[in-house]
């Protein structure tokens, strides 16, 4: 079964690889070729959804993507949907410097991952979003992971998403649980 999945990004798909194999046996993840859309939502939701349709009218065959990102409550919801572009740079590293400069002397730490994950077929769309909540940490801490791993303390644990083996991060991370529910939806599908 080839999906095209909505995304450059070779971690992304590596972590997809690792979330949906488990679920729908002999998938294979595609990157996308065609131009990058203009992610121009208003929310995850929508943000997915542009990646998922772009890849799916470029290649012609079911497409996947998801959008997701950090909220902080004490900063009205910062970064939300502009977290992998939060810093002039758009580093990783830049971003999460950036947001812990924010937090300097804020006692609030709460903050959730969030991701939309969205499949687009000639029979339809599917949109599932899910929460992953935690705190952020005073400094980055881990070599695993990507974005604002390094910083987010999930909720009940004492270490960073950074520093979870890959397989405990999939199994309680904000992508993991939507990507693991839209696999569920996708095993229900009639193959294309």
């Amino acid at each position: 079964m080839k999906i095209v999945v909505g995304t450059r990004n070779a971690h992304k798909i590596g972590e997809l690889t690792e979330i949906l194999s488990p679920v729908l046996v002999g998938i294979d993840l595609i990157p996308a070729t065609g131009e990058a859309p203009v992610e121009d939502g208003a929310s995850f939701y929508e943000n997915a959804l542009i990646k998922a349709r772009a890849a799916f009218q470029d290649s012609g065959i079911p497409a996947i993507a998801d959008d997701s990102g950090i909220e902080v409550p004490a900063l009205g919801g910062e970064p939300g949907i502009h977290s992998a572009r939060y810093s002039p740079s758009g580093e990783d590293e830049d971003n999460t410097e950036l947001l812990l400069s924010k937090m300097l002397g804020i006692t609030d730490r709460r903050a959730e991952f969030v991701c939309a994950a969205a499949y687009v077929t000639p029979q339809g769309e599917y949109v599932i979003e899910r929460r992953w909540e935690g705190t952020l940490a005073e400094g980055p801490s881990g070599a695993g992971g990507f974005g604002y791993d390094p910083i987010f303390i999930p909720k009940g644990l004492t270490i960073t998403s950074a520093e979870m083996a890959p397989t405990d991060k999939n199994e309680l991370s904000h992508r993991g649980q939507a990507f693991r529910a839209l696999a569920e939806v996708m095993a229900t599908l009639p193959a294309h």
